[in-house]
């Protein structure tokens, strides 16, 4: 019997598996950091090198506000009027729903200091507010004693799960939300710092550390599976830098999740390159929204370093070019919603797309795309050009006049996006503060 010969398949198979295993490799190397590697970490560092504009059309701070501006900042404080929980000293994070997060609290305590610089509430006021909010913050309780709980309810400071329903355990912490409240700790070391005593001693209870490994930033997320906790990478590029910033400044090392260069590439959208994420939510835990609220709060508070600066540019320059294309005028961000499924990511880029529209379970939410108010007076104070004061043109008459200002206004049928929060509130009083003095936090 003819013995068959199989080299002629053997050695193609070995081949093609060898080729797949190097492209698994190098995939799996590309998703890692420097720093992933130890001893040998400079031999994996990545050159990329972020190109700058030749220049940028920025507006010069130090600008006396108009009496419109003036009367717009003071519509935005009635938010912080009506949704005030006297008890607690917290606010609501949306009109009447007595909940919060870290980052909406982080917004009232921003635009209330704002508020306060711009003569819209007196030190007394200030003075009042600040001290029973740091008196609720001694008294929280933290997640399994080490972090503040991601969320709150502002009348009884009890943890809650994001329906507001008591949580004896807990949901875990967001150190996105953590690391931006240090912008406001920030603010307080250098111009209020008569409060930073009290400040400090309640973060001195806040295991901090826990939150940060190898330089980056890292929450709790619970597994689909079993519900169990997990702690996970936090942040996407624009959100993953800003957010580092405060903690940076306040002595932490964050330096790993500083580096925009990490996981950056580029994708051309109208002719715009824009940064973003290599880390697509089909690999992380955490969908990659590109979009103007991290770029908008880091120009606002830290007046950007280079690089934010450029990706900010190019953002807003996107932005301006989707309008010029479709007639659509332009400012996409996260943003609440008046109606189901009440919270969106609008973004320039996500999940593999342009333009991308996200509710916060994954699911497609294009028929809710919104013009942003809160990014629309955010451009307006950081670029001094036609399209910023287009933007500017086009929040006219998004508020009411006794509860403060609406999230937007829907693409669809042009009807306004009746949502209302401190988040919106507490940036537009930001905004309007830095086009009066410039950057509001840091040193």
């Amino acid at each position: 019997m003819k013995k068959i010969n199989y080299n002629f398949i053997i050695k193609p198979v070995v081949f093609i598996l060898g080729l797949g295993g190097t492209s698994l490799l190098v995939l799996y190397i590309e998703a890692l950091r420097p720093s992933d590697f130890g001893f040998y970490k400079d031999i994996f560092k990545k050159e990329i090198v972020i190109e700058r504009s030749e220049k940028y059309p920025l507006r010069t701070p130090s600008e006396k506000l108009s009496e419109e501006e003036i009367r717009y900042a003071k519509i935005a404080w009635k938010y912080f009027e009506s949704n005030y929980q006297p008890e607690t000293g917290f606010v609501n994070s949306t009109d009447m729903y007595p909940s919060t997060t870290f980052w909406d609290l982080t917004s009232y305590l921003m635009g209330m200091v704002s508020a306060h610089e711009l003569g819209i509430i007196d030190s007394s006021t200030l003075d009042l507010r600040l001290k029973k909010c740091f008196e609720s913050l001694s008294k929280i309780k933290l997640y399994q004693g080490k972090l503040p709980n991601k969320v709150y309810n502002t009348m009884n400071l009890m943890m809650t799960n994001y329906d507001n329903r008591p949580s004896e355990e807990g949901v875990g912490w967001s150190a996105m939300d953590i690391g931006r409240f240090f912008s406001f700790v920030n603010k307080i070391k250098t111009d209020y710092t008569q409060y930073y005593p009290e400040l400090k001693k309640i973060i001195s209870n806040w295991k901090i550390s826990e939150m940060i490994i190898d330089g980056t930033l890292h929450g709790i997320a619970f597994s689909t599976k079993d519900r169990a906790p997990h702690i996970v990478q936090e942040g996407k590029l624009g959100y993953e830098e800003y957010c580092s910033k405060g903690l940076m400044m306040a002595g932490y090392d964050v330096y790993e999740a500083m580096v925009y260069t990490d996981f950056i590439r580029f994708k051309k959208i109208y002719g715009i390159e824009i940064g973003i994420d290599t880390r697509e939510v089909k690999y992380n835990p955490a969908y990659n929204y590109i979009l103007s609220e991290p770029y908008v709060l880091d120009g606002i508070e830290y007046g950007w370093d280079v690089n934010s600066r450029e990706l900010a540019y190019r953002i807003f320059s996107a932005q301006k070019e989707k309008y010029k294309h479709e007639k659509i005028i332009t400012s996409v961000s996260e943003d609440h919603l008046d109606q189901p499924p009440y919270f969106v990511y609008n973004s320039v880029y996500a999940d593999g797309s342009p333009w991308n529209c996200i509710a916060e379970n994954g699911d497609d939410a294009t028929e809710f795309k919104t013009f942003s108010v809160k990014t629309a007076f955010g451009w307006y104070v950081l670029f001094d050009d036609e399209y910023s004061k287009l933007l500017f043109e086009n929040v006219k008459g998004l508020y009411d006049e006794n509860k403060g200002w609406y999230a937007g206004r829907y693409e669809k049928n042009t009807k306004p996006n009746k949502a209302i929060t401190a988040n919106t509130n507490g940036i537009i009083l930001e905004a309007l503060n830095y086009k009066r003095k410039g950057k509001l936090s840091g040193i």
